[in-house]
């Protein structure tokens, strides 16, 4: 259709008021931003971009802000959505004249067509995906006898869908924090009448979050937690935190990924020089002999054929430091007697 936009099936006409007041530009007026509804989203055909909680959290020119359903996301101010839009039945205008991120697009439906329930127009937003958020499409105004009525609704739910007449269906979506139990389609039969009762939301929440070793939790303890909670991890003394220092409960139930605490590693020398942090130090010039978790340390090893030294690199990993298999440790009379000629003191290859 070229230019022309496909806007897809629409929310129940209380859904469509939600997306029309979290339509318009965060500003003093405007409303706090709505959580993260990815499902319905992606129900709605609009694609999110990268979550966040404040501008530093984005790269380039983008900026923390509301979009919509997909919540606070990481959206670049200045684009904008396709202009003009061609829609069947109806026409379309842009209240401010301008169709950037953010600026809204009005449809109304044209004589004898209208919106589910009788609404003969919807404010349409210009998204972070540089899309138009849907709205019902304007239809022939139906015979209410033919149809199949209102489908059932469940408690902690809606359904996406417009049209009632047999063969057609609706979709079910559950709010944030419940989960969807039986069937999420519902179809309108031949005699009038919807094929399935309405499924349940069941609330969703999280076990109590494990332990991990050498580090504990900062939280009340509580047999259940709601969805989106968030609880910390810290680390015991002189141990390395591995991963985020916390950990939030998911839509399905479960915690995101579990942090480790990781142990230092002792550097497994006594008679030589290594390379620590860009400097080449004897064990004794390092903090304890120990390095942190994932530091590297670089070892000596002798060129027997032409008696120089090089490098040999081994990564620490949760209190494990390899030595690599050419380092020969200097016997306490090498060391003493010709301290110039142990391995870590002769000249590089």
């Amino acid at each position: 259709m070229g230019r022309e936009v496909q806007l897809l099936p629409a929310l129940v006409p209380f859904f469509l008021q939600v997306i029309a007041v979290s339509a318009s530009r965060q500003d003093a007026a405007a409303p706090p931003c709505l959580l993260a509804r990815e499902g319905l989203a992606e129900a709605m055909g609009q694609s999110c971009q990268k979550s966040c909680l404040r501008d530093r959290d984005c790269s380039g020119k983008r900026r923390c802000l509301c979009d919509g359903n997909c919540g606070m996301s990481c959206v670049t101010p200045s684009r904008t959505c396709p202009w003009p839009v061609q829609l069947d039945h109806a026409e379309t205008r842009l209240p401010a004249e301008t169709h950037h991120f953010g600026d809204q697009m009005e449809v109304s439906c044209r004589p004898g067509f209208q919106m589910p329930d009788g609404w003969n127009s919807a404010m349409s937003r210009c998204q972070g995906d540089r899309k138009w958020s849907t709205t019902a499409p304007c239809q022939a105004e139906l015979d209410a006898e033919n149809t199949c009525g209102p489908p059932p609704v469940p408690a902690n739910g809606f359904h996406v869908g417009f049209s009632w007449q047999p063969g057609s269906s609706v979709q079910y979506i559950c709010k944030e924090r419940y989960q969807l139990e039986g069937k999420s389609v519902n179809l309108c039969l031949e005699n009038l009448q919807w094929s399935d009762p309405a499924p349940t939301c069941r609330e969703v929440f999280c076990p109590p979050p494990g332990e991990i070793e050498n580090g504990h939790l900062v939280a009340v303890e509580r047999t259940q937690y709601k969805v989106s909670e968030v609880i910390y991890y810290l680390c015991k003394r002189s141990f390395f935190l591995d991963g985020p220092n916390r950990v939030t409960c998911q839509r399905n139930g479960s915690w995101s990924e579990t942090p480790a605490c990781r142990a230092q590693c002792k550097i497994p020398v006594q008679r030589s020089r290594v390379v620590y942090q860009g400097k080449k130090l004897w064990i004794g010039e390092v903090p304890e002999g120990q390095v942190q978790h994932l530091h590297t340390v670089a070892f000596f090893c002798r060129n027997q054929n032409q008696s120089c030294s090089y490098q040999a690199v081994s990564r620490c990993f949760d209190g494990e430091l390899a030595l690599p298999d050419c380092y020969n440790e200097p016997t306490w009379l090498q060391y003493t007697l010709f301290p110039k000629k142990v391995v870590s003191e002769i000249r590089s290859c």
